[in-house]
């Protein structure tokens, strides 16, 4: 899983990064110096020529910029906290929402991410095609809290086409200490 890992952010985020720099290189200065979360919050803003590559390489670079931090080695475990607390209020029991999150990301058709959200004070589970965020939604922002990346470039190498297998091996990964960070911000 290590060379996935490393290939993954390596090639796949660091072209991102790439990317979105240079759809930003000719563009107004104003929007060069404007942060990433408002360029991905405003994409209907901004001029048509960059609108797709902010989109796409904003958001990729915009989740996996999430990703590696929900990550830890051999962490995975039960949720504590604030965070337990409201997957339980949200979703009955942590029992319930994995399964629901599970299925959820095993089913995103072709690529994506599937992510538990902060959607005022309920957690839900939300999929987003390709490299679509959560907090883009205009009308009614959701604030990612864990987030799982279902692209083929994230598990190909260890799992090939078995996603499902990849999904139970992310319950070892997750960092909940993270979570519960970005979740207790947001309170």
């Amino acid at each position: 899983m290590l060379l996935t890992m490393q290939i993954h952010h390596d090639k796949h985020h660091g072209a991102y990064v790439e990317n979105l720099n240079k759809a930003l290189a000719d563009a107004d200065p104003m929007i060069q110096q404007t942060s990433l979360d408002h360029l991905l919050t405003t994409l209907d803003e901004l001029p048509e020529k960059i609108r797709t590559a902010v989109r796409n390489n904003g958001g990729g670079h915009y989740n996996h910029s999430l990703f590696w931090p929900m990550l830890r080695k051999n962490q995975g475990g039960t949720p504590s906290g604030d965070v337990a607390k409201a997957i339980d209020d949200s979703f009955g029991s942590y029992s319930t929402f994995q399964q629901q999150f599970s299925d959820a990301a095993t089913k995103v058709f072709g690529s994506g991410w599937t992510w538990l959200v902060a959607d005022g004070s309920k957690l839900k589970i939300v999929s987003t095609p390709n490299q679509d965020i959560p907090i883009s939604n205009c009308i009614a922002p959701e604030v990612p809290m864990l987030g799982i990346d279902v692209w083929e470039h994230s598990y190909y190498l260890k799992y090939q086409n078995r996603r499902p297998e990849y999904v139970t091996a992310f319950w070892n990964l997750i960092n909940w200490d993270f979570v519960n960070e970005r979740y207790a911000r947001l309170r």
